[in-house]
């Protein structure tokens, strides 16, 4: 049985390189192998943290050649793990990348994946169908926990949302972006907080990256003691 201790803000995004080489890991299986045993007959299901930063660019690092400031976290974390330098992105923009990610297909197969981006009226009327199947709802099938903290940006309820699309609990904001500090998409006086706890909508004070990070590492540290494998989707609002 292993010992499970809590971690720090820090400690978690140092760990983050070697949750990227097990996701790729578990990517390589095919679903009918999830609960394969590898060779020393330890079932191969590790505990998935995805973090996506929204609007950063790969140049935007010091680690990937940028001169004029430097990020020595994240250089750390690519340090420890692994970097790749080569990459095709065949779209550009928030829900279309969202939807490929989460679905693992190409994002124009589906109606929302032609949005670019999801905005105003069209994020009530289209969305993700719930329906389809998603990267967390495949994991809940074979055992994993999930938990979305972060931007969604694929649909607003009561049709499209993250509990609706398979995980299991929701912490961010459906839209597209937030101001950091009265989290709200609109003017400071208007009524357009954007803030949610699964399908509920909160009032919480703070600056989001900070409540979005400690959330994570809250959540991370109460799935460790569950001792069941996990996702958790960190989607920051920031540089955005």
């Amino acid at each position: 049985m292993r010992e499970q201790t809590n971690v720090t803000r820090r400690e978690l995004l140092s760990r983050t390189a070697a949750g990227s080489i097990a996701l790729a890991t578990l990517g390589a299986v095919q679903p009918n192998e999830a609960n394969a045993q590898t060779s020393w007959g330890a079932p191969l299901m590790p505990n998935l943290l995805f973090i996506l930063a929204d609007d950063l660019g790969y140049a935007d690092l010091s680690c990937y050649g940028r001169r004029d400031f430097t990020t020595p976290n994240i250089d750390r974390i690519a340090a420890d793990g692994m970097r790749f330098m080569q990459a095709y992105a065949n779209s550009a923009v928030c829900t279309a990348s969202r939807v490929a990610l989460i679905t693992g297909r190409y994002q124009y197969r589906l109606t929302v994946g032609l949005e670019e981006p999801l905005t105003g009226r069209e994020t009530r009327i289209v969305g993700l169908p719930p329906e389809h199947s998603t990267l967390p709802s495949i994991l809940k099938k074979v055992g994993y926990q999930s938990t979305l903290i972060g931007k969604w940006h694929l649909g607003r309820l009561p049709d499209f949302g993250p509990l609706q699309s398979g995980y299991d609990h929701f912490y961010g904001f459906r839209g597209g972006a937030l101001d950091y500090y009265t989290h709200k998409f609109g003017p400071p006086a208007s009524d357009t907080e954007d803030l949610w706890d699964d399908d509920a909508k909160v009032r919480q004070p703070g600056y989001l990256t900070d409540l979005l990070g400690n959330r994570a590492v809250d959540v991370v540290n109460a799935y460790a003691k569950s001792g069941q494998p996990f996702l958790v989707s960190l989607h920051f609002n920031a540089p955005h």
